[in-house]
């Protein structure tokens, strides 16, 4: 399967998107003031660990589609430089 440049560039920058996003939050959630995060003895809540698994499966989802995205844009590279010689 071949992805065109428009869809490669937009794979690559959905994962680098996810993980701007997704490493801000967690930033966030470590620092939560709020008491949702940790309760009054600071340990962890359910709302932490929950937040916590969805921000490391979308590391993981963003790194899978940014490397897929990558890999479309080496391969359209090497067909021009192939088809060029």
């Amino acid at each position: 399967m071949k992805l065109s440049r428009p869809l490669s560039w937009f794979l690559l920058a959905f994962g680098v998107w996810s993980w701007v996003i997704w490493i801000t939050f967690v930033k966030n959630l470590w620092k939560d003031g709020s008491g949702l995060a940790f309760d009054d003895a600071g340990d962890p809540t359910a709302y932490f660990w929950v937040h916590l698994t969805l921000a490391v499966v979308s590391f993981v989802l963003g790194t899978v589609i940014g490397v897929i995205g990558l890999r479309g844009m080496r391969a359209l590279r090497r067909s021009a430089t192939g088809s060029a010689s």
